[in-house]
């Protein structure tokens, strides 16, 4: 399946479904094309979105300064900018 992202001046802008409380951390990609990301982290006081941004940083390598909410704050659906980063770069680091 292909990723659904989208191409801005300063990289890329990502729509991600969070799975809160998982079993663990993981990323994988749905059939809709979004990023799926599970993080044991709860949901609560923004831990989870900190849990993805780092666990995005680590698959991506790439500083956690680099990737910011962009919307989605409190729901599942997310999504997140991802500076000096291009589709292509990103979709190999999923390959």
């Amino acid at each position: 399946m292909k990723l659904v992202l989208e191409a801005v001046e300063d990289g890329i802008v990502l729509p991600v479904r969070v799975r809160a409380g998982a079993a663990r951390n993981a990323i994988s990609v749905g059939s809709d094309g979004t990023l799926r990301v599970g993080v044991t982290q709860v949901a609560e006081r923004g831990k989870a979105n900190r849990a993805v941004i780092a666990l995005l940083s680590k698959q991506l390598s790439i500083r956690k300064s680099q990737i910011a909410l962009q919307s989605g704050q409190t729901s599942s659906q997310k999504q997140f900018r991802i500076t000096d980063v291009t589709p292509e770069a990103f979709v190999a680091a999923f390959a």
